[in-house]
This record gives structure tokens, sequence and C-alpha cells, in this order.
């Protein structure tokens, strides 16, 4: 198998909170190849966005450890004038919010146009409007030439939503990381983005970090699927082995907070807790043992790793092995796990 596109080893991501560090980002792990979405899951807080920030570079006051490969490359803490070759060009971020995103005072033309000169300092103005139309046709924009003088409060959300993909895509990067990119979209334009996102990987073969929280979108888009909680990966599956064969009880209970058209249930699972603040996560042992009390201390190890239990899929910590969900016959669940 070829080197991946980017190999992150160990990344920690630590905030300031008073006189200490926390980290939100904690001695994660993963890799992206080469035209694949990988898929980041977990409820908010649970560290995906601060994943995708320092992986683009974009923490001002962050502590950042361990190694962010990029094409062979450590690009983690290297000097920002360093990074802005790479941001932007060979790696590009799809932002969540749009509207935050743009430049409220700057036409939407400018600001594709903004990305073109950093990194394409000899392509003349000309060439860069006609250019810049052409990204606008190829994110579906209707009217290119007119969206191209107007401002961002003009267009609808959907229509940000593109043109931000537009600016990430302007030249033609390697990686692509999409965080939350249907936020706030209805349901036919979320639709309409996925599509898109999927054809630019497909056109221009880059490997895509997909950051979600909606395994509809997960199961619709993504190759692989790596689950977070807490700051930590608790579970890596491909696609189809994490919905056919789910073994963390994080991944377990979310998918089970899903209503299905073809399951007729009385009520769905709710997860019981919620994830802990930055300052008050467990440092030591299951960081999930809190949200399922119905479990007994002693399945969760002392200090759980991810441990592969099939091959390319990882998952963390043994109480994994003894699960069941509240409402189960326990003795049926214990006899299934010994037949296992």
């Amino acid at each position: 198998m070829s080197n991946p596109l980017l190999e992150i080893k160990n990344l920690k991501t630590s905030f300031r909170i008073g006189e200490e560090y926390y980290a939100a980002v904690d001695d994660v792990s993963l890799n992206v190849n080469e035209n694949e979405v990988l898929a980041i899951v977990g409820e908010s807080g649970s560290g995906k966005s601060a994943l995708a920030f320092s992986v683009m570079g974009l923490h001002n006051r962050a502590k950042i450890e361990g190694e962010i490969n990029f094409k062979g490359r450590n690009i983690a803490n290297i000097p920002t004038k360093e990074m802005n070759k790479f941001r932007g060009n060979e790696l590009s971020m799809i932002f969540q919010d749009p509207l935050t995103a743009l430049n409220p005072l700057m036409e939407v033309g400018r600001q594709i146009d903004e990305v073109l000169i950093l990194h394409n300092k000899n392509m003349p103005k000309s060439k860069r409007k006609k250019y810049i139309i052409e990204l606008l046709e190829r994110v579906e924009i209707p009217r290119p030439q007119h969206v191209y003088n107007q401002f961002p409060h003009e267009l609808s959300g959907g229509m940000r939503q593109r043109v931000i993909i537009a600016i990430a895509i302007a030249n033609q990067p390697e990686l692509l990381i999409a965080d939350e990119p249907t936020t706030a979209l209805d349901v036919t334009i979320q639709a309409q983005i996925l599509d898109l996102i999927r054809e630019l990987k497909d056109d221009l073969g880059s490997g895509v970090i997909l950051i979600t929280h909606d395994l509809g979108v997960v199961a619709e888009m993504a190759d692989r699927v790596a689950v977070m909680y807490a700051g930590e990966i608790v579970e890596v599956a491909d696609v189809d082995t994490l919905f056919s064969d789910p073994q963390h009880p994080y991944t377990r209970s979310l998918l089970s907070s899903i209503p299905l058209l073809d399951d007729v249930q009385d009520k769905l699972h709710v997860i019981h807790g919620i994830v802990p603040s930055l300052k008050n996560l467990p440092r030591t042992g299951c960081r999930f043992s809190s949200r399922i009390p119905w479990m007994d201390e002693d399945v969760h190890e002392e200090n759980p790793e991810l441990s592969e239990v099939s091959p390319g899929h990882f998952v963390r910590c043994t109480c994994y092995k003894h699960f069941y969900f509240p409402d189960e016959n326990k003795e049926e669940q214990d006899h299934d796990t010994t037949k296992s």
C-alpha cells in the first residue's frame, strides 16, 4: 500500500484554562489516503473541529504536540509563513458556517480571487476571472457572472456554502477537510452539497476528512469512519463494518439513537449524561464509563488503548466485550459474549 496522504501520530491539542493546559485532542493517530473519505463522528464537544483546526494550523494559542505528516512532512508547529504555502493550496477546508467564514464587505469574486493571487501570482487578472466563473459554475451556482459581483448577505445559505466550496477547491487541493458542511441547510440542499463534495473528490482524487454528527451523511459518504469521544478515537472501521458490527459502547449508543424506517420502536435509546467539559474530562480509565453507569467498573481498562479486533477494525477499552443496553436481558448478553 502507498504511503498515506495524511498521517497523524499521537496528536495532542491543548488549551490553557487558568494556569493549566487541557487536551481537547488527546493522543489521536489517524491516516487519510488519496481518493478516500474518512468521516470523523461524535457529539458536540468530542474534539472533532479541534482536530480539523489542528491539521489546518488554525489554532492561535493552543499547544500542539505530536506529528501531522502531510505527504511525508510534519507540518505541526511549522512557521505561519510556511503553513500558508500549504493552506488553501494543497490542503483546504470547508467551514461549517459560511456566513462567518466569508468577508461581508467583499464581493464573492474578490474573495475567491484572493486565494488564487496568494498561490498563483503569475496568473493574469483576466484569466483569474474566467477561472473563477468556471469555479462558480462547477459548484452549480446559477448566473455565476452575476454572483461574482454579489456580497455574501445577498446569497442564500446553500449558495454561500457553494462559494465556500469554490474557495476551498480553487487550487485543486490534495486534502479537503469538510467541517459539518451541511449544518443549517435544508435536506434538499444538503444532498446537493454532499453530491458536489463526492464529485469533486472523484475528479481531483483528493483525500477528504468529513467531520459530522450526522450518521446518515456518514453512511452515504464515507469509506472509513473514526468515532471520537472526549478527545479520543474510540473506534475506527470501514463504513460497512461500523454500521453492521459496531463494537464500542459509544458507537452502539449513537447508532441506537437513530430512528430506522424498517424498525418500529416504542422509544429511541437516549445516551445517559453529556460529554464532560474540557476541564473536567477524566484523563485515566474509560472516558465513556460515566455514561454507562449500569456497567460494572471492572469491565473497563485502567489505561485503554485502541486494539485491532478484526482486520482494519480498532476499538478502545475492553468494555465493549461486556456492553449491553439497560433494557436488554443481561443474561442473554453475557451468553452472546461467551459464544463470540
